[in-house]
């Protein structure tokens, strides 16, 4: 049992770091704005980096795994998550958070790149389980970084503090990767053709599918704290939202999949989660302050749903495992840098708007078409699909960390 639980401790304490740099801003934008002098639209950037690097560095995996180990880089992305928090203790101007930003989203795209593998090689009975509890501690860290970062910050009167107390989960997060990860061999990278997807049309179809029916996830961690702000409630209420959305889409994170697996078309239930979604964005803007809770609790539980059944459906349209993983390292690499345009767009709208009216109108236009799309994902079309064009190699090789199992 030991051989078991200290390195799912590991994987828990590593999934934990990867999301508080995103939702610890949102329940102190007001404090930061008025620090730094950021408009609505320079302060997403502290949103958008981090998930635009998640982005980038999935996409580009097969080549960076060539000159970058595993373990080199869990060490190294650990290391840049506990310096730019630490950082945030210090600094006093928009640019160099906005450097922090960045920072940290490098140390959490390559740490989020390569733990499918981690874990499918830890856990190689367990996968489902693993996975399960290493979102879930993914969502729940960014949960845990929206409700105590202003507390943390009222505490030490200091917003600075409410963003740099994240360096000490990183930390120790680091000190178990040393102790208590198993003892293995060293990994070493495939060799053989690189396969990617740059040319496939339905590949792309996924990417961008995956991309803004997740957007909501990015621009509710920017955004719905401080709109809450504008309504009257305080930095430790409005942060408690993101908290109340956590455990939603927990919950569906963990269920939904198991509640699917029964049945190959996936597409009920990505309706059904895209339909929660809609039900609380109009929710958002129609009685913000009336079922407020009710309104976070449908896009949470929708959110978390979309997450795992998207990548369900993209690893569903290739049996061959390598071959699905290339296919969810490039849908996950294209649709992360979508998702982290998308809380710009939606800041951009609230500066010349005024209110965020406009940007919860974006997001639930954006969750109808998404309904649209999926129809399209029949089963019958996936084994077409993939004849396309565009399912090619060039020359290196993917490190087998990319593959979800």
């Amino acid at each position: 049992m030991k051989a078991v639980w200290l390195p799912m401790m590991v994987v828990i304490a590593l999934g934990l770091n990867l999301r508080p740099i995103l939702t610890a801003i949102g329940p102190l934008l007001t404090e930061i704005r008025g620090a730094t002098g950021l408009g609505f639209q320079a302060v997403s950037w502290l949103t958008v980096l981090p998930v635009v690097c998640m982005g980038v560095i999935a996409l580009f995996l097969p080549w960076i795994s060539r000159c970058v180990s595993e373990r080199h880089g869990v060490v190294g992305g650990l290391l840049a998550i506990a310096v730019a928090c630490g950082w945030r203790l210090l600094l006093d101007s928009g640019v160099s958070l906005i450097a922090s930003a960045a920072l940290a989203g490098m140390g959490v795209a390559i740490i989020q790149a390569v733990m499918p593998g981690i874990i499918k090689r830890w856990f190689p009975q367990r996968v489902p389980v693993a996975l399960g509890l290493y979102s879930a501690s993914l969502m729940a860290g960014g949960g845990a970084a929206a409700v105590l970062s202003p507390h943390a910050a009222v505490y030490f009167d200091s917003w600075q503090a409410g963003l740099g107390v994240w360096a000490l989960p990183a930390i120790l997060a680091l000190l178990l990767w040393f102790l208590a990860r198993p003892a293995e061999a060293v990994p070493l990278p495939e060799r053989g053709p690189i396969q990617h997807f740059f040319a496939n049309r339905r590949a792309w179809l996924l990417a961008f599918y995956f991309g803004l029916i997740n957007g909501g996830y990015t621009s509710m961690v920017a955004w719905l704290p401080v709109s809450y702000r504008q309504l009257g409630w305080s930095a430790e209420a409005s942060g408690g939202l993101i908290g109340v959305m956590t455990i939603f889409q927990v919950a569906a994170a963990l269920s939904v999949p198991i509640f699917a697996r029964g049945r190959l078309d996936r597409r009920p239930w990505l309706m059904l989660a895209l339909l929660a979604q809609l039900a609380g964005f109009a929710g958002l803007l129609s009685a913000p302050l009336s079922f407020p809770l009710l309104w976070i609790a449908l896009i949470g539980y929708g959110l978390g749903a979309c997450f795992a059944l998207s990548l369900t459906l993209t690893l569903d349209h290739l049996h061959e495992p390598r071959a699905a993983g290339n296919l969810a390292a490039f849908v996950q690499g294209t649709g992360f840098i979508i998702t982290g345009i998308i809380p710009y767009i939606t800041g951009w709208l609230r500066d010349i708007t005024g209110n965020f009216q406009a940007s919860w109108i974006l997001l639930a236009a954006t969750v109808t078409l998404m309904l649209l799309v999926t129809l399209r994902f029949s089963p019958g079309s996936y084994a077409s699909a993939m004849k396309q064009p565009g399912f090619q190699a060039s020359g290196g090789g993917l490190n087998s960390s990319s593959s979800l199992p």
